[in-house]
């Protein structure tokens, strides 16, 4: 009895103490990642030679183009910048040509938002500020502007490595796909929305992406249009790009939030608004977005709008299989939520938040859908297959019969009566 009377005792004196060694180690972890923070933003307004605060409260800051933020990368740090591509990408057929001067007719192509308040100088690039608030919300600065890893939620082969149907948990996808070539190159005329997207950590994205190796450790580039409060700290519709090496588990991230990337325009700036913004009903507004990489420095180049504004590329040592060539292509919309494939399901949009529409063309669209393979020219792919994860939630429609150039109709509502 005066044993368990003596362990008493003694639990009642440690676990005040134990208590207070917790409560000092969480205090002592996040005043180490409070500085964490704080270096990151000082570092990254290194080099500031301008700054233009832009009308939907976004600050852009004008950076010297060789003190860019992404040669903190440790494969970069004696790169040297490649100012335009080697070969001119623009090529096309006549036919191609004639085609696109009637489909331009029919769409309006969208500027962003901050180019109205001012300019950055011949020299630098326009780099959008990270908010404060936004590092503060994820788990590490490390894990700030990169994507939830996507694990699969169902097993596959050891056969079945370029299966690009494996559902991957908590993203739901609705795309046009290509495969069974070396893609060096794909294009696509996005319609540009505001979808609805319910929680500060989903995202509703819009994009042309190039694909290469299995799908629990894929390599991928894309640019597109997204809302993403997580990374922007808002539900504005903005321009992007985002790479990976491992399927987002350690590599990779939107736009310049992470070293990778090197900018090359002083006119694009990567997260940046964009408007005007398509409504149903209304005036279509698009953006032109072109992945290619080059065949001498196997730089992989985003070229922005049909007049073909060169904003930089990803350089072939952040890869190892994408840094040769792409497995393949895909056109289309992908929501992130933690509630996808659940009930009830994430009533975050995808593409304008209506089921694919080739009617009245008020849902997600992309048109002249373009490939580069082994020939140099551009050209609609010879084979192509439309996928979605939930076709109750996020639908596809492919039209290729009675139109001059085929069309990829993709999106939804999320929870509805036909998605609970």
């Amino acid at each position: 009895m005066r044993l368990r009377g003596i362990l008493v005792i003694l639990l009642g004196v440690l676990s005040p103490i134990s208590l207070r060694i917790a409560e000092a180690n969480n205090l002592s972890s996040k005043q180490r990642f409070l500085e964490a923070v704080g270096r990151k933003i000082n570092h990254l307004r290194r080099h500031v030679v301008k700054s233009i605060q832009s009308e939907d409260g976004d600050i852009i800051d004008c950076i010297e183009i060789d003190k860019q933020p992404t040669f903190d990368h440790p494969a970069l740090t004696n790169h040297t910048i490649q100012m335009t591509p080697t070969y001119n990408p623009t090529i096309t057929s006549m036919k191609e040509k004639k085609g696109d001067e009637s489909h331009m007719a029919e769409s309006t192509v969208a500027s962003q938002v901050w180019k109205k308040s001012g300019s950055c100088p011949v020299g630098t690039i326009p780099v959008r500020r990270i908010r404060k608030s936004s590092l503060l919300k994820v788990n590490s600065v490390e894990d700030y502007g990169r994507k939830k890893h996507r694990l699969a939620s169902q097993l596959a082969t050891l056969n079945d490595t370029r299966n690009l149907k494996v559902q991957l948990a908590n993203h739901s996808k609705a795309v046009l796909l290509t495969v069974g070539y070396r893609y060096t190159g794909a294009k696509g005329d996005i319609r540009v929305y505001n979808p609805f997207v319910e929680l500060d950590d989903e995202y509703s994205t819009s994009q042309v992406c190039l694909i290469n190796g299995p799908y629990y450790d894929f390599e991928s580039i894309e640019s597109g249009w997204a809302v993403n409060p997580s990374v922007y700290g808002d539900r504005q519709t903005r321009l992007f790009i985002y790479w990976t090496a491992d399927a987002s588990k350690k590599t990779g991230c939107f736009d310049l939030t992470c070293p990778g990337f090197v900018q090359t325009s002083h006119e694009i700036a990567l997260g940046a608004a964009i408007y005007p913004i398509s409504v149903p009903s209304g005036l279509p507004y698009q953006i032109t977005i072109y992945i290619f990489k080059d065949p001498i420095t196997s730089n992989w180049w985003v070229q922005y709008g049909d007049e073909g504004v060169n904003i930089g590329y990803w350089p072939p040592e952040l890869f190892k299989a994408i840094r040769y060539n792409a497995a393949s292509v895909e056109w289309g919309g992908e929501v992130y939520s933690s509630n996808v494939g659940r009930v009830p399901h994430t009533a975050t949009n995808m593409g304008s938040g209506q089921y694919p529409d080739d009617v009245f063309g008020n849902s997600g669209v992309i048109k002249r859908m373009r490939i580069r393979d082994n020939y140099p020219a551009l050209k609609f792919p010879e084979w192509v297959e439309s996928f979605t994860d939930e076709f109750n939630c996020y639908d596809v429609q492919y039209v290729r019969d009675f139109v001059q150039d085929p069309e990829f109709f993709y999106g939804g509502p999320g929870r509805s009566d036909r998605c609970p």
